[in-house]
């Protein structure tokens, strides 16, 4: 009998005990390391910023479930605690669907986020959003509930419709969604804190909060939120944006000095970041591995 606590099963332990869980956005294995390192509970892999780190492209469905599943698992093998990733509309029918949580269950994710954006989708803080009907959703999500290996492999539901319908029928589908078998409500994008009280209300299962920087939803802190009601809260790609301010300014000084001199104080120390990739360990290993001469 295989004891091994996998991944999932740790995320639904986080899901049952009490308090909020606390998640970064990490557009790479680096990144997801560093989230790791911190102290965070789980990592979450987000469509938006594994499209911009590998196409630096914009979230706009660029990414298949072929690449978006082997970003899952370069990242999932290399850290140790529980990564979430993003399933998006999961890349079309139910069939599709049913391809796509077996992939990411492969690959090694602990749950999976699936919407009922049309396909293709776009990030849910742009304009002009539009949704399938909840019929669809639902039968998406069944297909999703059976084609998941593990029992503990937690399927985030995710609705789109506030931009398009309202917040009200937002919160009577992202019900529906998880009255069919889903294990956690995910509303995109409402727009005040009237409306994140009005989901805490209204939607009695594991709710998941997502604080986009310079997004449609106010951004409120983790104890806030917990107090609200709230289960999940991730700041989804402010690693991503705090990197791109860095290299862009780091860039700019080394273009006007003709050296990144300037900025050594905001940089990690290289000795550190070797640390980070646990650069001793995996020469120890290659010691022990390589063959007596």
């Amino acid at each position: 009998m295989n004891d091994e606590v996998t991944a999932a099963r740790r995320l639904r332990r986080l899901l049952e005990e009490p308090g909020i869980i606390r998640s970064m956005g990490a557009h790479d294995v680096l990144t997801a390391l560093l989230i790791e390192r911190a102290g965070f509970e789980t990592a979450f892999l987000g469509g938006f910023g594994a499209s911009a780190s590998l196409r630096g492209l914009p979230d706009l469905n660029f990414l298949g479930l072929e690449e978006m599943a082997a970003a899952v698992e370069r990242m999932a093998r290399r850290i140790s605690i529980p990564l979430i990733a993003d399933g998006d509309t999961g890349y079309g029918e139910p069939a599709e669907v049913r391809e796509c949580v077996r992939a990411f269950e492969d690959a090694g994710a602990a749950g999976i986020l699936l919407e009922d954006q049309v396909f293709p989708k776009r990030c849910g803080h742009f304009d002009g959003n539009s949704v399938i009907p909840a019929e669809e959703m639902v039968a998406k999500l069944e297909a999703a509930l059976d084609a998941r290996q593990d029992d503990d492999f937690v399927i985030f539901a995710r609705t789109d419709a506030r931009q398009s319908e309202g917040i009200d029928a937002a919160i009577g589908r992202i019900n529906r969604y998880c009255s069919t078998g889903a294990d956690v409500a995910f509303v995109e994008a409402p727009q005040s804190r009237e409306e994140l009280l009005a989901i805490a209300k209204r939607v009695p299962y594991p709710k998941f909060a997502n604080m986009l920087s310079f997004g449609k939803t106010p951004l409120l802190e983790a104890s806030e939120l917990e107090e609200l009601g709230f289960k999940f809260v991730v700041a989804p790609i402010e690693t991503l944006l705090v990197a791109a301010r860095a290299i862009e300014s780091l860039a700019e000084t080394f273009l006007r000095d003709g050296s990144a001199a300037a900025r050594k104080e905001e940089m990690m120390g290289f000795e550190e970041l070797k640390e980070v990739l646990e650069l001793e360990k995996y020469l120890r290993l290659r010691e022990e591995e390589a063959p007596e001469k």
